[in-house]
């Protein structure tokens, strides 16, 4: 009984881990503060040239 329910036990845990890969990932991927300011600045002088105009 004790080695059916461990082999029982290996299989849930990789079938587990098989279907989380498969799953669409929810979080999005993480941006940080440097990335962020060097898009803002990258948009933002577009934005400016088009209001200048």
């Amino acid at each position: 009984m004790n080695r059916r329910k461990k082999i029982k036990q290996l299989l849930q845990a990789h079938a587990k881990k098989a279907s989380a890969k498969l799953a669409p990932k929810r979080k999005s991927t993480y941006i940080s503060k440097a990335d962020r300011l060097k898009i803002a600045a990258e948009s933002s002088p577009d934005s400016t040239i088009v209001s200048d105009s």
